[in-house]
């Protein structure tokens, strides 16, 4: 069902949000079994790298098992489009029915933590750098959106930043936000439940539950629930 606008815009139903959890065929526990038999979680990446490329449903199932055989833990309906990469899978706790985009990155680090809640949209192009990230229920993700999970110390002043040490900053989604196209979460940000961050928002501190931000840096601008 659809709704046209005077100005000519539209409104449709959702797609994502509003998917089923269905379970994944039986047969890719047997694959991913015989996988980690033939090429152990160590030879995963080049074995991905075979798959990474191709749109047709087999190389996207393949992609699947991959990351469910990587990751700590991965529910069931997980999505990966093509071009998609990852480092330090073994990190990973995936909810149910999530997507993520074409060429999407998300970079784990050894010892880190990386959780991606249910019905979670993660679109084309993003860059999740998971340290210590965690993203709600129903999050989305919007294409090319970014979140930095450390930042240098830059002490001692006489030695260059990039080799000064790393401070490493949680950064929290709650359930519900949506981040726009191209924004940038910097590290120790927590955006709240039901937030919405504007396209190409820089967002260096905390955002409430159900505010709308952005900006460069982004601010407050109104309340959604206001427009009840």
């Amino acid at each position: 069902m659809s709704v046209e606008f005077v100005d000519g815009s539209k409104s449709i139903a959702a797609v994502h949000g509003l998917r089923g959890i269905v379970d994944d065929p039986e047969f890719e526990g047997g694959l991913a079994a015989w996988l980690r038999d033939s090429y152990g979680v160590s030879g995963l990446q080049d074995v991905y790298s075979r798959f990474a490329l191709g749109d047709g449903p087999f190389d996207a199932m393949m992609r699947r098992v991959m990351w469910k055989l990587g990751a700590a833990k991965c529910s069931s309906g997980l999505q990966v489009g093509s071009q998609a990469s990852f480092r330090h899978l073994e990190t990973f706790d995936i909810g149910s029915n999530v997507f993520i985009g074409t060429g999407a990155s998300i970079h784990g680090r050894i010892g880190g933590n990386c959780k991606i809640g249910n019905q979670v949209w993660i679109g084309p192009h993003a860059f999740l750098d998971a340290r210590d990230l965690e993203l709600g229920n129903y999050v989305g993700w919007g294409p090319g959106a970014k979140v930095l999970g450390s930042e240098h110390t830059g002490i001692p002043i006489d030695v260059p930043i990039i080799a000064t040490g790393l401070e490493i900053k949680p950064v929290r989604v709650g359930d519900g936000a949506d981040i726009g196209t191209n924004a940038t979460i910097l590290p120790g940000v927590s955006i709240g439940e039901g937030a919405i961050i504007g396209a190409g928002a820089v967002v260096t501190t905390d955002i409430p539950a159900y505010a709308i931000a952005a900006g460069v840096p982004a601010r407050v601008l109104r309340w959604r629930k206001d427009n009840k």
